[in-house]
């Protein structure tokens, strides 16, 4: 019993040590990734809103939809990596390709349990990140490079959860709440499937040992789409998502973390399509 959980261990380290991504390739899925959010939200979006400013609740759907699209992409194009890779896409080998497993002692390369509870101050941290110190960093780096600031009507959220009026306009809409809905889940499956799951184990080849780092920031200027967050999205996507990963060599822990950051959101908004905000 031992001596298989020795060996399965191994076989998800031989993920991380072999077959290195070069720094070309690592930077061409980037932009695989990073091009077609830019232009679903610097592109597509302007051309199919050109009243977002006058009808901000259109506009937010629009947006919310578009970016989920992106998503969506992202989400795929990392299963087509892993297929292309590995020559099926069985659970196993999503699993082991993706590390999907329980977190492994670092020195041992066995599960542990009581790793798990890593994940309190990890989470802890990944919501703090949103009600706190993640506004202080945007303000910050929209204060050194202000026209990164979001022009009216690229922010849905803000737009529409920031009028009384136009939430009291949501109620009952249900295409909203399905939308941010897809928006957050493949915000987190996609995202995460392709930096942590996909690109940090084959970037040690071009990174070393700050592999991780650079994992964050490359996740940061992923939001071109968005670049009032990249600060925030960086350092978040370095210390809170890849660092764990890598360490315990759990995709699970970015995915956890970055799951309760996101899904703040989503009570939110059910309260308000269900009239009751």
């Amino acid at each position: 019993m031992v001596n298989t959980t020795i060996s399965d261990s191994n076989s998800w380290n031989t993920v991380q040590e072999e077959n290195q991504y070069s720094l070309a390739k690592i930077l061409g899925l980037w932009a695989a990734a990073a091009l077609p959010m830019g232009i679903l939200g610097w592109v597509i979006y302007p051309a199919l809103t050109p009243d977002r400013v006058v009808d901000p609740m259109g506009a937010g759907i629009t947006r919310v939809i578009l970016m989920s699209l992106g998503l969506i992409w992202i989400f795929v194009l990392s299963l087509v990596i892993v297929y292309r890779e590995e020559g099926d896409l069985r659970w196993a080998t999503v699993r082991r390709r993706l590390r999907l497993n329980a977190p492994l002692d670092p020195k041992k390369g066995v599960p542990r349990r009581k790793l798990w509870l890593w994940l309190i101050p990890i989470v802890i941290l990944a919501i703090a990140s949103q009600q706190t110190y993640g506004a202080l960093l945007r303000n910050l780096w929209m204060g050194i490079l202000p026209f990164f600031a979001p022009p009216p009507g690229f922010d849905p959220f803000e737009a529409i959860l920031g009028s009384p009026e136009m939430m009291a306009q949501l109620a009952g809409n249900w295409t909203f709440f399905v939308s941010v809905l897809l928006l957050l889940v493949f915000n987190i499956f996609g995202e995460e499937f392709l930096f942590r799951g996909v690109l940090l184990p084959k970037m040690a080849g071009a990174f070393g040992r700050w592999d991780w780092v650079a994992n964050g920031v490359l996740f940061g200027l992923f939001h071109l789409h968005e670049p009032w967050i990249i600060l925030p999205a960086a350092i978040d996507g370095a210390i809170l998502f890849a660092l764990p990963a890598k360490y315990f060599r759990s995709t699970w822990f970015p995915i956890i973390a970055h799951t309760a950051a996101n899904l703040i959101l989503l009570p939110l908004i059910l309260l308000v399509v269900l009239g009751l905000l």
